[in-house]
């Protein structure tokens, strides 16, 4: 069973105005509603898939009630924590001739809401996938993902940790069976730019004498490079098609390579289907479907 955790979900609204001017009344031309958050968009891609999985998380007030919603629509089992005071939060992503994003903070959460979670993490058993991805709200411990896979670490359960910088360098410790920097992301941890995919081969094989099992690093348009836990490294490019939204792309990587893992295929397989699956979003409004992913899987 694959399940994800979403620690600060949102309700993303997005508007495009054409020509958008700070201090004057501007009028939309276009504009959505989704729910956001790393872990659900996995969630998400995973059911557009076929897969089935659980969504986990907190939620708070009448933006949680909309987020748990828009949620269940996609057919996503989810099972969020809902907090007594405060809301979720909505990030407004603003498309004109600039984007321009303002992230809301979300609500407090208590102790004993960490352990409602972990009374859920609880029930899980051995070979079960946790995804723990994106950041962690100002009101938990910056060591939460470390703390929860230390404490869980002799359930014998993949975690998938999709991360920045020190919240993921500090987990490795515990073995992640998946981590998916970007290139940027890997430059960063290790203070250096990386300017060729040899470079990022090097740094990437750091990350596994630190712990990691399997590697993924994303390249946006230049495509992706897999490391294995026996050391097999797959290079793979990416799909042609025009960009249309990167916003999720990443996170639909990692939804289709967990996809091809609960299909029982081989792991170069599931990085195959993850490629196509990121390209399928980036390459559509919203996140990737079947359909486009199997259209995209032939190109490679």
């Amino acid at each position: 069973m694959i399940n994800t955790i979403t620690l600060n979900p949102s309700l993303d609204y997005i508007v495009k105005v054409d020509d958008f001017k700070v201090g004057h009344v501007n009028r939309t031309s276009k504009e959505d509603i989704y729910p956001g958050g790393k872990g659900i968009n996995v969630s998400i891609v995973l059911k557009n898939l076929g897969v089935k999985n659980r969504a986990l998380g907190f939620t708070a007030g009448f933006t949680g009630e909309e987020i748990e919603k828009l949620v269940a629509n996609h057919g996503v089992d989810n099972e969020f924590i809902r907090l007594e005071k405060g809301m979720s939060r909505i990030n407004v992503k603003l498309k004109s001739k600039e984007e321009s994003e303002i992230n809301g903070m979300g609500p407090d959460i208590s102790k004993n809401d960490i352990e409602k979670l972990y009374e859920k993490l609880e029930a899980l058993k051995a070979g079960d996938f946790v995804v723990l991805a994106g950041s962690i709200p100002n009101t938990l411990p910056d060591d939460i993902y470390e703390t929860i896979m230390k404490d869980f670490k002799d359930k014998e359960i993949n975690f998938v940790v999709d991360a920045t910088k020190d919240l993921l360098l500090n987990v490795l410790k515990y073995k992640p069976f998946l981590i998916k920097p970007n290139h940027h992301e890997l430059g960063e941890m290790f203070n250096v730019k990386l300017n060729s995919k040899d470079e990022i081969i090097t740094y990437a094989k750091k990350l596994q004498e630190i712990g990691a099992r399997n590697v993924i690093i994303s390249m946006a348009g230049d495509g992706a490079i897999l490391i294995e836990e026996n050391g097999e490294i797959t290079i793979s490019d990416t799909p042609k098609g025009t960009l249309v939204n990167s916003v999720g792309a990443g996170d639909s990587m990692v939804g289709g390579f967990l996809a091809g893992i609960a299909e029982n295929k081989n792991i170069k397989e599931a990085f195959k289907i993850g490629v196509a699956t990121g390209s399928a979003s980036a390459f559509s409004e919203g996140l990737a479907t079947r359909d486009k992913v199997e259209e995209l899987l032939k190109q490679l």
